[in-house]
Parts: structure tokens; C-alpha cells; sequence
């Protein structure tokens, strides 16, 4: 087991990254507040995991609540579902709540940790390999909004973070290459002896190797524990951990949350913004094109598979959190390793660049 420490003062908290962790029941419980319990799980996850859990909290009086599964039922009205049944189960602000699922189930959960009484103690234990590699680590919590994705949370860090790379066996091959969107990201994003690492050894990853899997998630979660540890409320340089995001939120919001999964659609928006890099001659588009082939040895989208419309995914790009006085601001590579937010780019290139993949 690898254990990382997030700083954030007297909210710092423990990552655990191995394998056989939901078998050890003191990883858990030592973070585990009060006596009641409410395992926040989905109709996918909890048939696999959901016993597994409940038999390492032996001595609490444990609930849980089965959420459906999907980016489309990432709502207020599902959150809601989350209090309802913490209040019928009369749970009071001493409780714990732990996310038991992908990136929606941890959103979700978070976020009703932080509104319910003001705040309860809560466990993120990722089961996806983008919730494992990004969403668990961090402590931004939401929901999504017909208008906007993720529009709607709060930041409230985890007590802890259980990572058990076992839970990826039963990940299918799709959601496995989108949690590797968010991986490639981090070797984009400046970690360059990590993103010649994943250009050697793609293939071996995308196989499998658990051994390869647990450097990986644990070189991911360090890069953006790093980052978050120096901004944790995203005022500055955690802005950057949304590289391609601004697109890619664009594409969920027009297609319809849930037709590409979040990490598709990332991998089509960091293509995006490489691609207008080239344009604005920042990186060559030799180096852009070696983002393209990255990409696709991981199988994931490279296009845009439906047809929209170009006001409609402009418009979806103006409701950004990066968006400020009326401009789209975005993250672009202007050198191996170095992803400034910016907004000195030349419209034209990013009307050619949307205009292409649209």
C-alpha cells in the first residue's frame, strides 16, 4: 500500500492507493465519526461492493441509500434522495457519509456532506479509475445543471480517501480508457517524466498491469494533491487541473450529460485545446499530434460523434467557472509542460478549432 497526505492544514487527510484495502477494516473505521453510517452507493456499484464495505463497520449502525447510475441523474433531486434518507434514518450531524462508487456518487455524497446540519464527516472510496486518479481527490463537490455542469457544489475535503485498485476488475474497457483521459491530463499538464512514462507504457496500462496501475493512480493523485495542497478554493493554479474541461463540459452539455461519458469528453476537449495551441504556434503541431496518438492508444474519442450547433456549444462554453467578464478563458499548452489559463489566444483560431470538430 501507498499512502499520500494531503496539506491542507486541519483539513489535511490520508490517500490510500494498493490492493485488498476493503478487506482492512482500521483503514476505514479510524476515519469513520460517530456510530451511524450512510453508504451512498449506485445500482451499479452496490451489487459488487456494497457487503464488502458494511462487513468492515461491524460495530455501527449502518444505512445506505442505492442512487440510479449515470451523469444524467447528477441533480438536486437525487441529492435529495441523500437527505431524505439520512432524516427518515434520523441521522444526526456526528454521522459519517462515504461515497461508494465513480466520480457522480462522490460528487454527489460530498456535497450533501458539506449542506447536511452544516457539514458531516464523509469517506470518499472510488471505484472508477477516474474517480480513483481526480474526482475523489480535492474535495469539489456538486451537481450538475441543465445549463451548466457542476455549477451547482461546494469544496469540502473528505476525512479520507480509500483507493483499491481491485475495484477496477470489474470496470468495464470503456469507463477504464475515460478515467485515463484524466491521467494523460496530468502528464500534459507539466509532469513530463510521467507523460513519457504513459507514452512507453500505454499498452501495458491499457492491459492492465495492476503493478503499473497503482504507480499511476498514485503519480496522478500526487500531482493533484500537490496542486491542490497550494490552492485548494481554485482561485489561481488548481484552475489548471481543468485543462480541456471547458470543451469538454461544453460537449456533455449539448449532446445531453451521459451520452459521452465526463472522461470522453475530456479527451475530446484536451485534443481541442492542442489543437489551438498548434494554431496560436505554442507547441508545434507535431507535439499536438502526439497528443492525438496518446489519446487513441488509450481508446478514447478523438470527435465529436453528433452533429451541434455552433451557438449552442459557444454558448454552453460562456457558462464556465474559468469564464470571467464576458471571456472564455482556457488552458492551452504553450510548451511541453507549461499550461497557463489564458485568454490572449486570436478568436478566430478558436472559431476554426470548434468549427472543425463540430
Amino acid at each position: 500500500m501507498k499512502t499520500l497526505n494531503l496539506d491542507l492544514g486541519i483539513k489535511s487527510y490520508p490517500i490510500y492507493i494498493g490492493q485488498n484495502l476493503l478487506t482492512q477494516a482500521d483503514l476505514l473505521t479510524q476515519h469513520t465519526k460517530g456510530k451511524q453510517v450512510m453508504i451512498v452507493s449506485n445500482t451499479t456499484v452496490a451489487p459488487l461492493y456494497l457487503d464488502k464495505v458494511k462487513a468492515l463497520l461491524g460495530n455501527y449502525t449502518v444505512n445506505e441509500v442505492i442512487l440510479k447510475d449515470g451523469e444524467q441523474y447528477k441533480t438536486l433531486d437525487t441529492v435529495n434522495e441523500i437527505f431524505t434518507a439520512l432524516l427518515t434514518a434520523r441521522f444526526d450531524r456526528t454521522c459519517t457519509l462515504i461515497a461508494l462508487g465513480g466520480g457522480v456518487v462522490g460528487d454527489m455524497t460530498g456535497y450533501a456532506s458539506a449542506s447536511y446540519q452544516r457539514g458531516v464527516n464523509f469517506i470518499q472510496i472510488p471505484t472508477t479509475l477516474l474517480s480513483q486518479v481526480d474526482s475523489s481527490v480535492g474535495g469539489k463537490t456538486g451537481v450538475n445543471h441543465p445549463l451548466g455542469k457542476n455549477m451547482i457544489g461546494a469544496f469540502y475535503q473528505p476525512k479520507c480517501v480509500l483507493i483499491d485498485v481491485d475495484t477496477l476488475d470489474t470496470l468495464d474497457d470503456r469507463q477504464y480508457s475515460a478515467g485515463m483521459a484524466e491521467v494523460i491530463k496530468y502528464g500534459l499538464l507539466g509532469n513530463i517524466e510521467f507523460l513519457t512514462d504513459l507514452q512507453q507504457n500505454i499498452s501495458d496500462l491499457m492491459n492492465r498491469n495492476k503493478a503499473l496501475i497503482i504507480k499511476t493512480v498514485h503519480q496522478s493523485c500526487a500531482d493533484k494533491a500537490n496542486i491542490v495542497a497550494q490552492d485548494e478554493l481554485e482561485s489561481g493554479k488548481r484552475a489548471l487541473l481543468n485543462f480541456g474541461h471547458t470543451f469538454a463540459h461544453a460537449i456533455e452539455n449539448t449532446l445531453g450529460y451521459g451520452v459521452y461519458l465526463h472522461g470522453e469528453a475530456v479527451a475530446v476537449g484536451m485534443l481541442m485545446a492542442a489543437e489551438l495551441s498548434a494554431l496560436e504556434g505554442f507547441i508545434s503541431h507535431t507535439e499536438a499530434q502526439a497528443v492525438k496518438d496518446l489519446l487513441q492508444k488509450a481508446q478514447l474519442p478523438i470527435t465529436i460523434s453528433s452533429k451541434i450547433s455552433y451557438q449552442k456549444f459557444t454558448s454552453a462554453m460562456s457558462v464556465d467557472k474559468k469564464a470571467g467578464e464576458g471571456e472564455i478563458r482556457l488552458i492551452l499548452l504553450k510548451k511541453k509542460g507549461d499550461a497557463p489559463i489564458s485568454k490572449d489566444y486570436q478568436q478566430h483560431h478558436l472559431e476554426q478549432i470548434i468549427k472543425d470538430f463540430l
